[in-house]
């Protein structure tokens, strides 16, 4: 299973912010430094192969995982702990 360099928890940090609706694949790739296509490979490589193509189906096209797709980038509400609760590595 290739994930990249990435440590097991950071793997789990990345599946469970490609599962969060909210979270756009941009967020994701400046925080890990991984691209769209390795962050999909790592899902495909995690997951089971039907949650991988549920996945999958929920995410394509959706305009809140793709900042190029979305309508606006609203500032949101973030909390001063949510570096601690999600190990973020970046702001």
């Amino acid at each position: 299973m290739k994930n990249f360099n990435l440590t097991e928890r950071e793997v789990d940090r990345v599946i469970q912010m490609c599962w969060e609706d909210r979270t756009p694949f941009d967020a994701i790739k400046n925080q890990f430094q991984i691209s769209e296509k390795e962050i999909i490979s790592i899902m495909r490589n995690n997951l089971k192969e039907k949650s991988f193509l549920n996945w999958r189906k929920r995410v394509d096209n959706r305009k809140t995982k793709h900042k190029a797709l979305s309508p606006s980038e609203k500032k949101r509400f973030k909390s001063k702990s949510q570096r601690l609760i999600s190990f973020n590595k970046h702001k």
